[in-house]
C-alpha cells in the first residue's frame, strides 16, 4: 500500500564524517535519498525551510501516486501546480475523485512550493550519477527516486519543468511551461504593533510570578518592545551578554551574537559552536530541528562587528537604565542556575535551570496579554512580534530616517523598514485635512 510520511533520521555525511539530524520522506519503498542528499548539501539553510522543502516534496508524490495515469512530465506538474492553486475538492458534489482532499492555496504559497520543488529538481540535474537514473518515458511501475528523476531530466531538457521565481535573465528569451503564478501586489496599510498605552501595563502588571513580578517575561519583553529584537534573538543569548555600558554605567549593554559564528565567551575557542559542542550537552539552537523544544530560529540579521553581534539599541535611551534593574533582579531573586552537571551559557532559564523555550515564552504572555483585559491576537498586534512593530513604529515617530531605522533594527536591505516608514491611511487622511 503507497503511503507518503515525514520522518527524522540521523544522516552522516561520508566526506565529512559529520552526522546531521534531517527530516525525510519515507515511502513504501524506502527513504528518499536524493532529497535528504539534498537537504545535507543545504544544510546551512534554516529548519524551516528544510521542513517546507519536505512539506513541498511530500505533497508532489501524493499527486503523483493519485494520478498515475498521466505519463507526461509536462501534464503532471501542470495539473499539480493547478491543483494546488484550486484545490481538489469539487464545490458542487463537494467530492475529491483523486481523494486528496486539497483546499485552494493562496497564490504566495503555491508559488512558495514551486520554488522549493525547482529548487530540488535543479539539484538531481546536477548529480553525477542522474544520466545513469534517467527513465523515459515514466512508467508506473518505477520508484519514486526514478520518477523525480523523470521530472529532472524534462526540466534542463526541454526547459518545461517549474518557472524560476527569480528575476529571469531576458537575453536568454526562454520560458517554462509550467509556470508560477501572478501575486497580486498588496500595500499593507501598516505594519501591526503593540498598543503604546498598553505596553507598560503589560510589563508591570500583566507579568506576575507567585505574587511578585515575572522579571524574567519583563526583561524579554522589553528587549522586544525597546531593544527591537526578534523573540527568537533573545534565546540565542548568553548570560555573558548582558553586561554594564562601559560609557554608561549605569546603562545595560546588551549584544546578540551569531549562534553558531560569534565569538565565544571562553577565548579557548574559535566560535560559539565549538564553545557550546565541546563544553556542554548543547549545541546551538538554530541547529536543532524544527519541531524540538531547544529550536530558535535565526533570520541574518546585519551584524556591526567582525565578532560576529550586534548591540541592541534601546529607544527610548532611557530604558536601558530600566532593563539594567530588571535584569539584575531577575539573576539576583528569579533565575534558577543550571545543574553542575548539565551547564550552559543561556541567559534566560526555566524552574529546572534549563535554557528557556519560546513556546514557554509565548504561553507566559499571553496568559500576561489576557491578565491586563486584552485579546492576544496577531491582528491586534499583542502577539510577541507585535513588540518589533511598536519599536519600528517608535523609531519612526521619533524622527529617525530610512537608514537609521534600517541600522537600529539590523536589517541587511534599508527597503525591509519601509513597512514601518509609509503612513497609515489615516494619517494620509488627516494630512488631507490639515491642508483643506
Amino acid at each position: 500500500m503507497a503511503y507518503i510520511k515525514k520522518i527524522y533520521v540521523n544522516y552522516k555525511d561520508c566526506s565529512t564524517q559529520t552526522t546531521l539530524v534531517l527530516p525525510c520522506i519515507l515511502t513504501e519503498k524506502g527513504v528518499i535519498i536524493s532529497h535528504l542528499r539534498y537537504l545535507a548539501w543545504f544544510n546551512s539553510k534554516s529548519e524551516s525551510w528544510k521542513e517546507r522543502s519536505c512539506y513541498a516534496l511530500k505533497l508532489l508524490l501524493k499527486y503523483i501516486n493519485a494520478v498515475p495515469q498521466i505519463e507526461n512530465a509536462t501534464k503532471l506538474l501542470k495539473a499539480f501546480t493547478e491543483a494546488l492553486i484550486t484545490g481538489t475538492i469539487d464545490p458542487t458534489t463537494r467530492t475529491d475523485a483523486l481523494y486528496l482532499y486539497w483546499r485552494p492555496r493562496t497564490v504566495r504559497d503555491t508559488n512558495n512550493l514551486l520554488f522549493h520543488i525547482t529548487h530540488y529538481t535543479d539539484f538531481l540535474m546536477l548529480q553525477d550519477e542522474h544520466p545513469t537514473i534517467r527513465v523515459n518515458p515514466f512508467r508506473k511501475a518505477t520508484s519514486y527516486e526514478e520518477r523525480l528523476n523523470w521530472c529532472a531530466y524534462y526540466h534542463k531538457q526541454a526547459n518545461v519543468f517549474l518557472n524560476h521565481l527569480t528575476k529571469k535573465d531576458l537575453s536568454q528569451q526562454q520560458v517554462r511551461l509550467v509556470g508560477s503564478f501572478n501575486e497580486e501586489l498588496i500595500d499593507f496599510e501598516y505594519a501591526v504593533r503593540f498598543p503604546e498605552d498598553q505596553i507598560k501595563r503589560l510589563i508591570y502588571l500583566g507579568f506576575e510570578k507567585n505574587g511578585q513580578y515575572d522579571y524574567k517575561s519583563q526583561a524579554i519583553t522589553m528587549l522586544m518592545n525597546y531593544g527591537g529584537l526578534r523573540k527568537s534573538e533573545i534565546f540565542h543569548i548568553y548570560t555573558s551578554d548582558i553586561t554594564l555600558n562601559p560609557n554608561r554605567p549605569q546603562e545595560a549593554l546588551v549584544r546578540v551574537y551569531h549562534p553558531e559564528l560569534g565569538i565565544a565567551p571562553d577565548p579557548h575557542f574559535k566560535n560559539r559552536r565549538e564553545f557550546l559542542l565541546s563544553k556542554t550537552s548543547f549545541k546551538p539552537r538554530n541547529n536543532y530541528s524544527f519541531t524540538e523544544r531547544l529550536y530558535a530560529g535565526w533570520k541574518n540579521p546585519l551584524l556591526t562587528s567582525k565578532q560576529g553581534y550586534f548591540e541592541v539599541v534601546f529607544n527610548p535611551p532611557e530604558k536601558a537604565k530600566e532593563f539594567l534593574l530588571i535584569w539584575a533582579n531577575y539573576l539576583k531573586y528569579q533565575r534558577v542556575e543550571p545543574l553542575r552537571s548539565n551547564p550552559h551559557p543561556f541567559a534566560f532559564t526555566n524552574s529546572l535551570g534549563e535554557p528557556e523555550t519560546i513556546k514557554n515564552f509565548q504561553r507566559l504572555h499571553k496568559r500576561a496579554v489576557e491578565r491586563i483585559g486584552l485579546i492576544c491576537k496577531k491582528d491586534h498586534g499583542t502577539t510577541e512580534h507585535g513588540h518589533r512593530h511598536a519599536y519600528g513604529f517608535r523609531a519612526r515617530q521619533a524622527g529617525l530616517n530610512q537608514v537609521e531605522i534600517q541600522k537600529a533594527m539590523h536589517h541587511k536591505s534599508p527597503t525591509s523598514c519601509l513597512v514601518y516608514i509609509k503612513p497609515t491611511l489615516e494619517e494620509v487622511r488627516e494630512k488631507l485635512r490639515e491642508i483643506q
